[in-house]
């Protein structure tokens, strides 16, 4: 008996980052409607799930100065509603509530038996593919976000310890090039401030050499950035190196698993020749060069399709090996000035006391609607920019 998915018709709808606080149901405007019946009448729905599915006592809150994003759990069934019907777990809130907001996040997709990717009880499981049967075939799901602190990563398993619960990153190195002037000049710095002298105590202790590069060589390390002696001045990015061939490795498990592959990653880093001249997040218009290595080295693993989210706005598109690479697909659902709580963390960075309510943090860090994401219309409105 041949099967539909043979026929190879697919059809798959992609939304952008999702920051779900409100219900969805009740709203009846046709355009919203229209958007509705495009998803749900789709083979697969993806979104980038921003944040923690969780309730207030599950999880404990961690160090950020961006929103401590947390959706409703009774709220997935609004998504569902609208007919999302796999999402990327892989991003930068994903740790907003530490390991016990990963777990708790993991059980209430489970329950709501929303397919997921991106994080897990430990990397092996964090690396997995997700997987979707349809009547037209099956859909893998790849995620993995650039965009994260070095305690949100998800651990290896050990005979001898379990895992640690977290996100499956794709790391980065920046290194910045500059001419041989300017380099002297770095080394003046680090060697009259003494921290010549500190990394050399420090390769002699517990760091390794990769980590900290020999005073000798023509690569430099000065208050957490890398500089490189070149002929001028440039910015380069490049994947790490264990990051890449883990998911790569993984892209090709789940090519040989599924009739069609998705790998969406999560991306707050730019690159090109804006990165030096805009003066607003909304102005940058191309990602950063290993993004878009990583996105070839899907295609030629075998993905269909590469998704990415994070910038909050729409980026360029790029057709590869006949493939569609999409850098940033914006936002879906940015519900990020009605989250229902906070720590004191949030509260504090303000000024505020204990009897401040959420509406006065969210005035207060936009000042009242007059800088962040409620003052550019790029976050709410097409953008024209096709760069990549």
């Amino acid at each position: 008996m041949p099967y539909e998915a043979e026929k190879g018709n697919f059809t798959l709808a992609l939304a952008g980052d999702t920051m779900l606080t409100r219900k969805l149901i009740p709203f009846k405007e046709e355009k919203f409607l229209r958007l509705r019946d495009i998803l749900r009448g789709a083979d697969a729905a993806f979104a980038n799930l921003e944040g923690t599915v969780h309730t207030w006592d599950e999880g404990t809150p961690g160090i950020t100065q961006g929103t401590f994003m947390t959706t409703d759990p009774k709220l997935l069934e609004d998504l569902k509603w609208l007919g999302i019907n796999m999402v990327s777990c892989a991003n930068n809130h994903a740790f907003d509530y530490g390991e016990d907001g990963v777990l708790a996040n993991l059980r209430h997709l489970d329950a709501a038996g929303l397919i997921h990717a991106g994080t897990g009880k430990n990397l092996a499981e964090a690396r997995a593919p997700g997987y979707l049967d349809t009547p037209n075939g099956r859909v893998g799901l790849i995620a993995t976000t650039a965009t994260f602190r070095p305690w949100n990563q998800a651990g290896e398993q050990r005979p001898d310890l379990r895992g640690r619960p977290g996100i499956n990153p794709l790391g980065f190195q920046t290194r910045y090039r500059i001419d041989a002037a300017a380099f002297e000049q770095v080394k003046r710095i680090s060697r009259e401030l003494g921290f010549e002298k500190s990394d050399e105590r420090a390769r002699k202790h517990f760091y390794s050499d990769k980590e900290i590069p020999d005073a000798k060589s023509a690569e430099l390390s000065l208050l957490g950035n890398r500089y490189l002696l070149g002929a001028g001045f440039s910015i380069e990015t490049q994947a790490n190196e264990r990051d890449l061939q883990d998911n790569l490795r993984w892209i090709r498990e789940a090519r040989r698993q599924s009739d069609w592959l998705v790998v969406s990653v999560h991306c707050h880093e730019f690159g090109g020749a804006s990165l030096l001249t805009a003066s607003t997040r909304a102005e940058l218009e191309e990602t950063a060069d290993f993004v878009t290595k990583f996105a070839h080295q899907t295609i030629d693993e075998g993905a269909d399709l590469f998704v990415g989210h994070g910038s909050h706005f729409p980026m360029g598109i790029e057709i590869y090996q006949g493939k569609p690479i999409f850098y940033s697909v914006g936002n879906f659902l940015f519900q990020n000035e009605t989250v229902g709580f906070f720590p004191a963390d949030a509260y504090e960075r303000f000024d505020l006391d204990l009897k401040a309510t959420p509406s006065d943090f969210l005035d207060a860090r936009t000042a009242g609607g007059k800088k962040g994401h409620p003052s550019d219309p790029a976050y709410w409105a097409r953008r024209k920019n096709s760069g990549r």
